[in-house]
């Protein structure tokens, strides 16, 4: 695993597949609200987490598995200690259907889970990617591990659920924004794309995305810079391409949103 040279407790890894990649954090931060655009599977292994979640406030002890759906906001702070640890392996909704047969409508019903096969399930995907990365162990065996860990979370976690409504004057807002990274649009043109004051635009958005417009925002961009980072763009390059003012205002963002800093996730390889 490529270690985050800011945060030493945090690693990221790449994995034998496209659209899959792991985590292991051990870490104080309390992190603010965000969100993935992947699916997120692991196992806290020391500690206690409080977060946020789609469903409320959740606690996670050590020994529980932990998930986020896409577009989830969340976030996450110690729990009676002053740290914790947790490992994750996150997986693009395109990924996660080629591996358990999940469409458009999937969603993980619940943010913690005491499920001992599936935590085992977990550890063993675990130790299979570490062996992978070492040369140890064949793709094979790892997407055995895999398929497993996403059958169970599937067969006894998830749901199928209605499409998101975003509405269609919200979900233009949305759409410009990600259109428009580089040069945002003001409060008010937006709220002049729904007819409402600055103040509603930021009530209703914030109430349909969990975040206001310039947090989505600043999220947005860190996960079209993870993309654009995969590609081999230069960071600087990436930075610019994102809308960020430099490559450290884009680290910052970066790392408070994934735990570790974008040269760390360029060293962990394509995947």
């Amino acid at each position: 695993m490529a270690s985050s040279p800011s945060n030493p407790g945090s690693r990221v890894s790449a994995s034998p597949w496209e659209g899959v990649h792991g985590t292991a954090m051990d870490s104080d931060r309390h992190y603010a609200r965000h969100w993935h655009a992947t699916y997120g599977v692991g196992l806290m292994e020391r500690g206690a987490q409080r977060s946020a979640s789609g469903r409320g406030q959740v606690d996670a002890q050590a020994g529980d598995v932990i998930t986020t759906n896409p577009g989830e906001v969340h976030d996450g702070k110690p729990l009676g200690a002053a740290s914790r640890r947790w490992r994750m392996v996150y997986l693009s909704p395109a990924a996660l259907a080629r591996f358990a047969g999940t469409g458009d409508d999937f969603a993980v019903t619940q943010p913690v889970i005491a499920d001992s096969p599936l935590r085992a399930g977990l550890l063993q995907l675990f130790a299979r990617l570490d062996a992978w990365e070492q040369r140890r162990m064949e793709p094979l065996g790892c997407e055995e591990a895999l398929v497993r860990v996403c059958g169970a979370l599937v067969e006894r976690h998830g749901s199928r659920v209605a499409p998101r409504e975003m509405g269609g004057e919200l979900g233009r807002v949305r759409e410009r924004l990600a259109d428009e990274l580089q040069n945002p649009p003001t409060l008010d043109e937006l709220a002049a794309m729904v007819g409402a004051s600055k103040y509603q635009l930021l009530r209703r958005f914030e109430k349909a995305c969990g975040l206001p417009p310039h947090a989505w925002l600043q999220q947005q961009r860190a996960e079209r810079a993870r993309g654009l980072i995969r590609r081999g763009l230069a960071l600087a390059e990436v930075a610019a391409e994102c809308g960020f003012s430099d490559q450290s205002h884009m680290t910052r963002v970066f790392t408070r949103q994934y735990g570790f800093t974008p040269g760390a996730w360029r060293a962990a390889g394509p995947q």
